[in-house]
């Protein structure tokens, strides 16, 4: 089949108008197209008076050969038609008969079940172990949380089965670029595990956290039913290090809280961004760490209605384009770069902290993206060189000081403070919000925002936020409301790996995902769960191998 990209329709095109828009543009009568199958729809709103759709499309033609021919001669053409990718996924590996020890997978977000999914597949029997509880009770605890105050440290928005990313907005849109048949693998088993179909071919796809639950559900029974074992509140708190007389390292197990050993060569460590004692214990057994770069910032809310506008214009409440998302950038004068992270059309902004004394913010939506506010992050980004140098861990203290600083400020109960744009920008407290009614549970408290931050990021974040509402008019908006703090924008470390995805200085130690600092979101991180899962398969049939 051939791929033909840039083909351009009105949002309002009725049925039949893609295979007509094909014959068309390459001028195929009759017969001579056999089929057009749409791969992916994306639209164009950088003129609010002529949005449009934008489609590529897989064709099936009678003569292949001679379009392609054509194209060689037609530059235009040239830039828009090409064989399709091959979007079969093959595994790498298949487990030997007899040799090797289960691996290990600790962690169920997104990269866990990835990896723990193509290891099953390849036929290993993973060892799945999650320090948090299985989905629909983690569900409840999570929801004790935001209704009652209640928070449980081990099973929240950041721990338990489906990790961070079961709480969110579902987004499975990334900057990175992923082979076309890992990225295809990615979606396909999301959509047999209850995700909705056209996550496969819109430009934006987002699942929503209902039907997250499910998924995940769905994905842990097709695990077990091919040999993976799952482990529920088993908490990784030490690894076994062996030590050769060259000095060299290799993990020889893990131990869990209840004081078991498991025996493993390989650990897939897919533990997120939050696991910070889990951080604390590899440091102290000499696992190879560094301090990276995160951002830090606040949650902003709108009226959804005022991003419509601003984006959409005439065409706001379009069935196709439903609920506007923005992204927005902005380099200050104080060397700081001020942007928008993790945005939610039709959000509700939700208390994501793991630990008692400490307020966390994060956003998400359900698919029909119909709440009244739409949120974002306003986030700055910030160094270890420049903001906590010194140690491999200090971005974790760095984190715990403003979250505490919010909780306090918040008044305890884990209430959030929050502020409006308005006093913000003019250095004052909060003492009421306005028309904006915040949606952070369990409840916010009116305060000033500074005292949650570094005075850098207060300064960066009042210069942006102008430059903002130039872009989107409303965006600076007297009552729009922001709610303090982000602070788990990514992991504050990185375990550094090698060519072979280990540990650089422990061999069997596979670093994985947002916590080791090689994801950034759903989809990223699941693409990083097979590309691990694939180290360790061929490391795996190697081994037994060089053994036989």
């Amino acid at each position: 089949m051939l791929r033909l990209t840039e083909l351009k329709l009105p949002l309002d095109h009725g049925e039949g108008a893609i295979e007509a828009a094909v014959r068309q543009r390459l001028g195929l009568r009759g017969d001579a197209l056999r089929r057009a199958q749409v791969a992916r729809r994306a639209w164009d709103a950088r003129k609010k008076s002529d949005i449009h759709l934008v489609y590529s499309v897989d064709i099936e033609v009678a003569d292949e050969a001679a379009l392609l021919r054509r194209a060689a001669r037609d530059r235009t053409l040239a830039r828009n038609l090409s064989p399709t990718p091959d979007a079969t996924y093959r595994h790498v590996a298949r487990a030997p008969a007899s040799g090797w020890k289960r691996p290990v997978v600790i962690g169920t977000g997104p990269c866990g079940l990835m990896a723990a999914l193509i290891l099953a597949e390849m036929g290993f029997r993973p060892l799945i172990l999650d320090r948090g509880k299985v989905v629909r009770e983690r569900t409840k605890d999570t929801w004790a949380l935001w209704r009652r105050s209640v928070l449980t440290p081990e099973s929240n928005v950041q721990f338990g089965e489906g990790g961070a990313g079961t709480f969110s907005d579902g987004k499975l849109y990334s900057g990175i670029k992923a082979p076309e048949a890992v990225s295809r693998k990615v979606l396909t088993e999301f959509v047999t595990a209850g995700a909705p179909e056209e996550i496969l071919t819109v430009a934006k796809p987002h699942i929503g956290t209902f039907r997250l639950v499910t998924m995940v559900e769905s994905l842990r029974a097709k695990i077990e039913s091919l040999g993976g074992e799952y482990r529920f509140r088993t908490k990784v708190v030490d690894f076994a290090i062996a030590v050769g007389r060259d000095g060299a390292r290799r993990i020889r197990g893990v131990v869990t809280e209840a004081g078991e050993t498991i025996e493993t060569d390989h650990v897939v460590l897919a533990i997120g961004h939050s696991a910070r004692d889990t951080f604390q214990v590899l440091h102290d057994r000499g696992v190879f760490i560094e301090a990276k770069p995160f951002s830090i910032g606040v949650r902003i809310e709108h009226p959804q209605s005022l991003i419509d506008r601003a984006r959409f214009g005439d065409f706001a409440g379009n069935r196709i384009l439903g609920a506007a998302d923005y992204k927005l950038v902005h380099h200050c004068g104080n060397g700081r770069s001020v942007y928008s992270f993790c945005m939610c059309p039709g959000g509700t902004v939700v208390a994501a902290t793991s630990e008692e004394g400490r307020v966390v913010t994060n956003g998400m939506s359900q698919y029909s993206r119909a709440e009244r506010n739409a949120n974002a992050g306003i986030v700055v980004g910030i160094t270890p060189e420049q903001d906590y140098p010194g140690h491999p861990l200090a971005g974790i203290a760095f984190q715990r000081h403003w979250e505490e600083r919010a909780y306090a400020a918040g008044g305890g109960g884990y209430r959030a403070p929050a502020q409006r744009v308005e006093d913000f920008l003019a250095g004052r407290p909060s003492t009421a919000l306005g028309s904006v009614i915040p949606s952070y549970k369990p409840g916010v408290t009116p305060a000033d925002l500074s005292l949650c931050l570094p005075d850098f990021a207060v300064a960066a974040i009042r210069e942006a936020l102008p430059a903002f509402g130039r872009q989107i008019p409303g965006f600076d908006m007297a009552d729009a409301v922001m709610t303090g703090v982000e602070t788990r924008t990514s992991s504050p470390i990185r375990i550094r790996r090698g060519a072979d995805l280990q540990s650089v200085n422990t061999a069997g130690l596979y670093p994985a995902g947002e916590g080791a600092g090689y994801a950034g979101g759903i989809y990223s991180a699941a693409v990083d769960g097979i590309r691990i899962a694939e180290a360790v398969g061929r490391a795996m049939a190697g081994q037994d191998a060089a053994a036989a």
